[in-house]
């Protein structure tokens, strides 16, 4: 097993660009662990970080070299990766806190800074004028796909940086998943996610009441799947993932609601989707309304069980 603060070389390999890029992974929990496996897997020279010693020793396991600070993993990195639970969490490692060096210090001249977090729009582009003003170079990825994309290497990454920027990245995305979209500029990659999430909160919650209502009418699950996914209600929330047992059996449905993508990620980005309602002005109902739904799902034990499990929030409060 390496050392923590040795880091192995993880590859050498040259694609037919050249070298492949040296890697500072940050963020190696539950979707960044598996996002970092598949970099080594092809290739990269990876240094990862994580403050949580248990995903530190995770990462090692399935073969990702590990560094014992941030800075560490910084040091002599091409692209610097950060996969974080907020906006906050990012600008914090950008700028230094609590009397830690920042990463934009301790990068080398015009490093890539790639985040990968979902966070708020303008948070994501306070962090690019940070990288650009300390003479980085910046993109925000944000993911779709969940534990199961970024273990399998599926994962849809909606990106925000200049056109060459994105080139530069594009090679590792596609490692990480099969399709990368560049959005716009700084910023237009979390854009592209939280109205993606806001689609699929709100499509979520109409699919499950609409096979509560079918419970109650006396539809079975399987009549009123055949129907909708061949119909105008046919949608990813019910095609993919159903919150009911048995019409798709890969659904988290079929196993007690395990994510997949947890209730508690889903209240989230709701969040920072109805941030950017409120900062917009746009009239938006839909979208409020869901946020609180899925606030309330998450505080009331739906945190760690996958969104769609909604679902049994909204049977529970039918009543008999």
């Amino acid at each position: 097993m390496p050392d923590e603060a040795t880091p192995d070389v993880a590859g050498t390999a040259d694609d037919s660009a050249g070298r492949k890029e040296h890697i500072a992974f940050l963020g190696l929990g539950h979707m960044g662990g598996p996002m970092a496996v598949n970099l080594v897997k092809a290739g990269y020279t990876v240094a990862g970080f994580d403050v949580v010693p248990a995903a530190l020793e995770a990462a090692r396991e399935h073969g990702v070299p590990t560094v014992g600070t941030a800075a560490e993993a910084v040091a002599g990195a091409d692209v610097v990766l950060t996969m974080f639970p907020s906006g906050q969490h990012v600008l914090d490692a950008y700028r230094g806190a609590e009397g830690q060096p920042g990463l934009l210090a301790a990068a080398g001249p015009n490093t890539m800074f790639l985040d990968c977090s979902t966070i708020n729009v303008d948070e994501a582009r306070e962090a690019a004028r940070l990288a650009l003003d300390a003479g980085h170079r910046s993109a925000d990825a944000p993911v779709s796909g969940g534990v199961v994309g970024a273990e399998a290497g599926t994962l849809t990454f909606m990106v925000g940086a200049l056109p060459e920027d994105f080139e530069t990245v594009r090679p590792m995305l596609d490692v990480m998943g099969k399709r990368a979209v560049l959005c716009g500029e700084h910023g237009a990659g979390q854009s592209a996610k939280i109205c993606n999430n806001l689609i699929l909160g709100v499509s979520m919650i109409a699919v499950s009441e609409a096979f509560v209502l079918g419970e109650k009418l006396g539809l079975t699950h399987q009549a009123l799947f055949d129907v909708a996914s061949a119909a105008s209600g046919q949608c990813w929330a019910l095609t993919t993932n159903c919150p009911v047992p048995g019409p798709v059996p890969t659904s988290p449905a079929n196993r007690d609601y395990q994510p997949g993508f947890a209730g508690a990620l889903m209240a989230k980005d709701l969040k920072l989707a109805l941030n950017a309602v409120q900062s917009t002005g746009v009239a938006a109902r839909m979208g409020p309304l869901a946020s609180e739904i899925y606030d309330a799902f998450a505080a009331e034990g739906g945190a760690g069980r996958d969104f769609s499990g909604i679902i049994t929030d909204i049977r529970d409060k039918s009543g008999k």
